[in-house]
């Protein structure tokens, strides 16, 4: 259950010109497909994601109404609102999260002058350094931890 002190387990970067509503949305779909909330967890509550993102508690309320009409959530008696168990996403759906995101760097690259391929070497690049950090953190987690 949330309780005063939670925070809300995925993060929004409100930018002007989207609506909150949306953003919020956007935000909470993308947490569940990249597994931050996976099935069965408690979503925060209409008071609790009202206070955590400063928004009116009606857009709050409309934000988790939404998500359970999509059927992402569904309430439980004595529990309260949880993540549905979700339905595979295609490698499209996971990829169209990222469609702001990419637009933007897209847009950036062809400011700077960046060429097409060095923009996708550049990608490639920070994917590997990424994953060699993930590697090496999955390590250190079986081993127990880090050591000293």
């Amino acid at each position: 259950m949330c309780h005063s002190t939670d925070v809300i387990p995925f993060r929004v970067q409100f930018e002007p010109g989207i609506s909150i509503f949306e953003q919020a949305v956007y935000a909470a779909k993308k947490a569940m497909i990249a597994g931050q909330l996976r099935p069965g967890d408690v979503f925060p509550s209409v008071r609790a994601l009202s206070r955590e993102l400063k928004i009116n508690p009606n857009t709050a309320h409309k934000i988790v109404t939404h998500l359970i009409s999509e059927q992402l959530l569904e309430t439980r008696p004595g529990i309260g609102t949880i993540v549905a168990a979700l339905p595979e996403s295609t490698s499209k759906e996971r990829t169209q999260l990222l469609g702001r995101q990419v637009e933007a760097l897209v847009l950036e690259a062809k400011r700077l002058g960046i060429a097409h391929q060095d923009l996708v070497s550049a990608v490639a690049k920070h994917w590997e350094s990424l994953s060699r950090d993930e590697t090496q953190l999955k390590h250190q987690s079986a081993d127990g931890g880090f050591k000293s």
